[in-house]
């Protein structure tokens, strides 16, 4: 009846927390941004405190520091990036068009006669997709615009994460020891192995693959454009942003850095041979050195996995479920592992202790003749 009532206790306690968030997505988001920032450079904090520094003008010195970093990048990269996302959007009806031309183009030379009907799949998927454009980019401007850059929001974010970050820093390590203070006794080292596991998973990817993302993303931002594709910087940052999805961001930058580089260099094949490698090389990097020696294995996270975790995530909880989707997904990987090893160490898997078989007498009578 105790580890019944314990079980309730805690599923009621974490019922509680997930109808608070859901309530308060809307609002969360600096916060959040706060936390993920704090845990990020809570080890540099760490570190400028045993060179001798006071834990609060370290926290101070990092602060200043990020919001330097932040304001140089709004000021001088955010107008690029910006500009072309919007030629990209009022271009991609046009680029549409000429992809249609050199469709056409190539199914009359390999079709012959047998083009008609070819032809007639084309025209139906460029019309279908001229017409669900406009829907399509109004949705997403107003997605946009609703979400994330509400002014509300936006100031928020701009004023309020750096409070949460600086005051994180300052209390990190007193935080937690109140955390720990607060652990049901009788758990508590179970508790702490727990967490000490989530969070070498968590760390994994908030740090390391954070690290990868913005290695890809530079790279990707600089090799592109020195190639001159259109976008290039905007599909670079996107690309890098999204290799915190494995294979599939990787995948989604290549598929659209490469369509641009065939409308926009065709037929010429040296640029377009470049954009390939450029992708393939970051691929074999990151597989070969980059993840292996930053991240490590502590994710643990199968990438099918991380893709549900992500929809499910921003489906309940928006914008915040997306920043929250792969750390919670990691620290929930460790959760299921752990309730997993239980259950097959359990009664219930191995069922009760066989019962000692009763001796034959007779087995152990000596018989003469």
């Amino acid at each position: 009846m105790r580890a019944e009532r314990q079980v309730l206790f805690w599923g009621t306690a974490a019922g509680l927390l997930i109808l608070t968030i859901a309530m308060l997505k809307e609002i969360l988001l600096p916060f959040v941004a706060g936390i993920a920032v704090a845990y990020f450079l809570s080890p540099l904090a760490d570190r400028l405190v045993s060179l001798g520094l006071n834990r609060v003008i370290a926290s101070l010195l990092i602060v200043a520091t990020l919001a330097v970093v932040v304001i140089a990048a709004v000021v001088l990269v955010a107008p690029i990036i910006l500009a072309q996302a919007q030629e990209f959007a009022a271009a991609l009806p046009g680029e549409v068009t000429r992809i249609k031309g050199l469709l056409e183009i190539w199914a009359r030379e390999r079709f012959g006669p047998g083009f008609g009907g070819f032809d007639g799949q084309i025209d139906r998927a460029s019309d279908a997709l001229a017409e669900n454009w406009a829907s399509l980019a109004g949705w997403a401007a107003t997605s946009i615009w609703s979400r994330s850059l509400a002014i509300v929001n936006f100031l928020a974010l701009m004023l309020v994460t750096p409070l949460v970050v600086f005051y994180l820093l300052v209390d990190w390590h007193p935080m937690l020891e109140k955390i720990d203070g607060w652990l049901p006794r009788g758990h508590a080292a179970s508790i702490r192995t727990l967490a000490s596991d989530m969070n070498d998973a968590v760390a994994a990817f908030v740090r390391g693959q954070g690290a990868v993302c913005l290695i890809l993303g530079s790279y990707y931002a600089l090799a592109l454009s020195a190639v001159g594709l259109d976008y290039g910087l905007l599909i670079g940052l996107a690309t890098g942003l999204l290799a915190f999805i494995p294979f599939v961001g990787w995948a989604l930058g290549f598929i659209t850095a490469t369509t641009v580089a065939i409308i926009q260099f065709w037929p010429e094949l040296l640029p377009i041979l470049i954009v390939v490698g450029i992708f393939l090389a970051a691929q074999a990097a990151d597989a070969g050195f980059l993840s292996p020696t930053i991240v490590g294995s502590k994710i643990g996270l199968h990438p099918v996995w991380l893709i549900f975790a992500l929809f499910v995530f921003s489906y309940l909880f928006g914008l915040v479920g997306t920043l929250v989707a792969v750390p919670l997904a990691a620290a929930l990987g460790v959760l299921i592992r752990f309730a997993l090893d239980v259950y097959l160490k359990s009664p219930v898997y191995q069922g009760p202790p066989a019962a000692a078989l009763p001796v034959d007498p007779v087995s152990e009578t000596e018989i003469t003749p």
